[in-house]
Order: C-alpha cells, then sequence, then structure tokens
C-alpha cells in the first residue's frame, strides 16, 4: 500500500497548496531564532503546533529530517520546555501553546543570565589569582577593531558606547534601523542625558513616533537625495560602531564592525557632518 506524502506548510514548491504560508513561516523562525532556536528546531515545533500531536517517525517524514536528528531536536526542544510527550507507545510528541512556550524560553534566559552575573565574581577571582608575566612599558594608542554578528552582539555594543559616552554621540541610520533602536530602548537616556546628541535619519513621518521623547532640535531628516544604507554611531570622537550589512541588507543576521582607528572615525565624522549641515530639522 502506497504511503501518502503529507503536505505541509514549510514546501518551496509554489505551487503547493500551502506555499502563500511560507512568508509567515520564515518570519516565525527569524523571531524564534532570537529565544535561541535553531531553524530545525522552529520547523519542528511549528509543525507540532500547527499539525497537532505526532510520533518522532511522523515529524521525521513530514519535515524530511535525519531520523537521529529528530530525535535530538525532539529531547532538545522538551528541555527547552516548549515541546511535551506523552507516556503511551509509540510516544507522541505536542507543541506547549506559544504563550507558554515563550514564557519558558524567556524565564530559561533570564536564569542563564542570572547564573552568569554569579560567576562574574568568581570569574574574577581566578583571573586575579594568576600573576601577569609581561611588564610591557605603556605605548602609544593601538588602533583595534572588532567584528559583529547578529542583534546580540551587536546592540549590546552599541549599549556600551552609549553608557560609557562622556561628551557626544552621533547616530545615521535609515527608518528600520531607528525602529530597532527604539525597540532595543537607546534613545531615551541618552537624551535624559548631558551627552551632546546628534541624530541623522530618512524615517518616513509614520515612523517619527520614536523620537517623541528626544529633542527635536537633535534629531534631523536627511535629503531624499542621500543613497546607500549608511548606519553607523560615533562616541566621543574615540570610537565609530558601523554597519556593512544593516536592516536594509534584508539579511537575517546583520554585521558590523567596532574600531577607535581615529583615521575611521575622523572619516565617519567628516561624512556626519558634512550630511548634517545639508539636512533639516525634523
Amino acid at each position: 500500500m502506497t504511503e501518502t506524502k503529507q503536505v505541509t506548510i514549510f514546501e518551496n514548491d509554489p505551487d503547493s497548496s500551502s506555499y502563500e504560508h511560507k512568508q509567515s513561516v520564515d518570519q516565525l523562525q527569524v523571531q524564534f531564532a532570537k529565544f535561541g532556536l535553531t531553524a530545525n528546531q522552529c520547523k519542528v515545533y511549528i509543525f507540532l503546533g500547527k499539525y497537532g500531536s505526532n510520533t518522532a517517525p511522523d515529524v521525521c517524514r513530514a519535515l524530511k529530517l535525519p531520523r537521529t536528528e529528530t530525535y535530538h531536536l525532539l529531547t532538545t526542544l522538551q528541555n527547552k520546555g516548549v515541546v511535551s510527550a506523552t507516556f503511551e507507545h509509540p510516544i507522541k510528541f505536542s507543541a506547549i501553546p506559544l504563550s507558554n512556550a515563550i514564557k519558558s524560553m524567556v524565564n530559561t534566559e533570564k536564569e542563564r543570565v542570572k547564573k552568569l552575573e554569579i560567576q562574574e565574581q568568581e570569574l574574577t577571582k581566578i583571573w586575579d589569582s594568576i600573576p601577569s608575566f609581561h611588564n610591557e612599558p605603556m605605548e602609544a594608542k593601538e588602533d583595534k577593531f572588532q567584528m559583529l554578528q547578529g542583534d546580540n552582539q551587536i546592540y549590546g555594543k552599541i549599549n556600551d558606547m552609549i553608557i560609557n559616552t562622556k561628551k557626544e554621540f552621533k547616530i545615521i541610520g535609515n527608518e528600520k534601523d531607528f525602529l530597532k533602536f527604539y525597540h532595543a530602548n537607546f534613545l531615551e537616556p541618552l537624551d535624559k542625558s548631558e551627552v551632546e546628541l546628534q541624530i541623522l535619519t530618512n524615517s518616513s513621518p509614520r515612523t517619527l513616533y520614536v523620537f517623541d521623547e528626544i529633542d527635536k532640535t537633535k534629531v534631523k531628516k536627511m535629503p531624499s537625495s542621500t543613497k546607500g544604507n549608511i548606519c553607523f554611531v560615533v562616541k566621543d570622537n574615540e570610537e565609530v560602531l558601523f554597519f556593512m550589512k544593516n536592516t536594509e541588507s534584508g539579511k537575517e543576521n546583520i554585521t558590523a564592525m567596532w574600531t577607535n582607528s581615529d583615521a575611521m572615525i575622523y572619516s565617519k565624522n567628516l561624512l556626519f557632518d558634512l550630511l548634517w549641515t545639508k539636512s533639516k530639522p525634523i
């Protein structure tokens, strides 16, 4: 007897009856990735959530995954608290309701952060117990750079720059960049500080609400003739972080570079100041 092939919302065939849901599935996978789920873990959770309880072989066949990997994925999702299993034979797996799954993942992340904070003192104590075996003289500042990939690394670095700003902070970006900055709550602390803040954006009127709490004299709209996806931040003429692939690129993993290079800081400041003189207050 021929086994009927199950057509799922993960099909890439445009002629498939489920293809219309592909964009929503892709968006879900991007959002779940922020909670630490891999692409295949997302697929398994979505499949169980939308197609109901299934055995491991069912999941394996429907998602075209290797048998061993499928069992590993299901075990990992159980450990994360987003999938449950029955005692019956064969075992059936079910997705925990989305709201409960999110709470579970958030709580897991909070516990992980707490443990890291507790371990900080112990790590510092162990580090300090080992003497330094060099006695290098103070030298002139070295130019350094750091490659950053993904929201966590990049926005963590920007937040660190903001916290340590003493005099001035410059930000330039497109509409999507500032929506990200707004939801990451970067802008409000800057406006409430005594730091000299300058913001350049091409945001449309529908998203200017992100600057509601900002002194409007500190925000200007770039000329429509400005080309390219420009996004960078400059701190105290000491550090610059610029996006090599930002939100406008449509890539899942955005990429940025941080550096304290005087030449790079000077060139970015020069570009920023030139655009500032050509821009108008919002």
